[in-house]
């Protein structure tokens, strides 16, 4: 007999599926009369991704790579001008 709830997913099955649409589970491979299936039954939120990089990696700003870059930068440029002033 089909459950009404996939044991294994926890999607609805259609009165005589023969496996789950969603993950295919089957009464072969984990749906059976002991099978239970635990769920919280919690609903779904939706995930803001903007949300999401802001509490994340605070507001605005360069990232820290960015100066590391122009930091290095600068410091080859005195090299070469240190070295320049040497051989004259």
């Amino acid at each position: 007999m089909t459950p009404d709830e996939c044991p294994n997913c926890g999607a609805d099955l259609p009165a005589k599926a023969r496996a789950c649409p969603e993950c295919g589970a089957c009464p072969d491979t984990g749906w059976a009369d002991e099978a239970q299936y635990e769920s919280t039954h919690l609903p779904e939120e939706e995930f803001d991704y903007d949300d999401f990089v802001t509490r994340e990696f605070g507001q605005g700003g360069r990232p820290r790579g960015k100066r590391l870059h122009w930091l290095w930068v600068g410091a080859a440029i005195l090299l070469i001008l240190f070295f320049l002033t040497r051989a004259w």
